[in-house]
């Protein structure tokens, strides 16, 4: 890692480590002031000007003691060779970008591709019956000629059943982590967690030093559920932490898959009430997950040439950043800011004119797409 990431990451981490700021309010914080150092160098005065940030909010800012604290944390970083990923980053999970609550900054091991085209969260009781484990297996197995990435949480039962499964037919696997990098929890999965290393890995929002204390695994859920096109539960009881995923993906606007079992199996309850309540899609084959999906019609599609945009308009230089910017696709306004590294007046100004011109449209939420 070179200096200037070094410094760079100083800054990202310590954003994160603001008291009472939180994931929402940190993209703010970074979208108006320009990114994560800007934050930093703020004046108190231009820092009250920004929505949602009190006094105190402000005072703990230039304060700057979490940097400090992040200091030790780039070191930590360096020595258990963990990938940092900011939001601003291209790597950076696209699906978690449209998620309100999602991260700020994510730790990485391995070697994944978070933006691959078809991505599916596997998620279930930990106490899997072979009923659950046969199902989890053939679904698994029917998405191998699709290439579909795999996102589960390396918990005991359905999950670490569904990332061995991915391995073994030869499909890229995510754990998701509810403890820093610097440790493995359960330490029983510790040589699946290796082998997923090589397509695919672990990740995390936690610091190195994190224990996996049982509220972590609530924000860890919300994290499976973001990262994907839809989450399949297979086997949950009620209450369970595969059924707050599932209402997590709901929140997302992603589908749920559900498989049914049969009426008072213990641990079918949690689906069933899923499928019952329109909570989830009932699923008993690959071919339907395929179908509501409509991966198959996708990876016919894939062949075809893209259409190439041509812009026929003179723009400044803050206006091609932009437009370079969107054609990855619709994003918000606080996104551009945090990809452009611009104020969000500079941003909106400049996003008004292109508008004006033709060239993006805007769309609710405030949400911007090329034309």
């Amino acid at each position: 890692m070179t200096t200037d990431k070094q410094n760079e990451l100083l800054y990202q981490i310590g954003v994160t480590l603001l008291d009472g700021v939180g994931d929402v309010r940190a993209k703010k914080l970074i979208a108006y002031c320009g990114g994560a150092e800007a934050v930093f160098k703020q004046r108190k005065s231009s820092l009250m000007k920004i929505p949602g940030i009190a006094e105190r909010f402000a005072n703990h800012i230039l304060s700057q003691d979490v940097l400090k604290k992040a200091e030790a944390e780039v070191e930590q970083v360096i020595r258990n060779n963990i990938t940092p990923i900011f939001f601003s980053d291209k790597e950076f999970p696209r699906r978690l970008k449209h998620c309100d609550d999602g991260p700020v900054l994510l730790y990485t091991k391995g070697n994944i591709n978070f933006n691959a085209e078809k991505v599916l969260s596997i998620v279930g009781t930990r106490k899997a019956t072979e009923y659950g484990k046969e199902v989890c297996e053939k679904l698994v197995k029917g998405l191998g000629d699709m290439n579909v990435l795999v996102v589960s949480g390396l918990a005991y039962g359905i999950d670490i059943h569904a990332h061995r499964v991915a391995l073994k037919n030869g499909l890229p696997t995510i754990a998701v982590l509810a403890h820093g990098l610097d440790r493995l929890y359960p330490a029983v999965h510790k040589k699946t967690a290796e082998e997923m290393q090589s397509d695919g890995g672990l990740v995390t929002d936690f610091m190195t030093g994190t224990a996996p204390d049982s509220g972590n695994f609530l924000s860890r859920n919300r994290i499976i559920a973001g990262l994907s096109d839809a989450t399949l539960v297979i086997e949950a009881g009620m209450p369970g932490g595969a059924l707050i995923t599932a209402e997590l993906a709901n929140g997302y606007n992603r589908d749920v898959f559900a498989v049914p079992g049969r009426v008072g199996d213990k641990y079918s309850e949690g689906c069933n009430w899923l499928i019952n309540r329109n909570k989830a899609v009932l699923t008993s084959s690959v071919e339907e997950i395929l179908y509501m999906m409509n991966w198959e019609k996708a990876a016919a599609d894939k062949s075809k040439k893209p259409i190439q945009k041509q812009l026929f308009v003179d723009l400044n230089d803050e206006q091609k950043v932009l437009v370079d910017i969107l054609n990855e696709g619709q994003l918000s306004i606080d996104s551009i800011c945090l990809k452009a590294q611009m104020p969000m007046s500079k941003v909106a100004s400049n996003l008004l004119d292109l508008e004006f011109s033709g060239v993006v449209s805007s769309l609710p939420g405030k949400v911007f797409k090329l034309n």
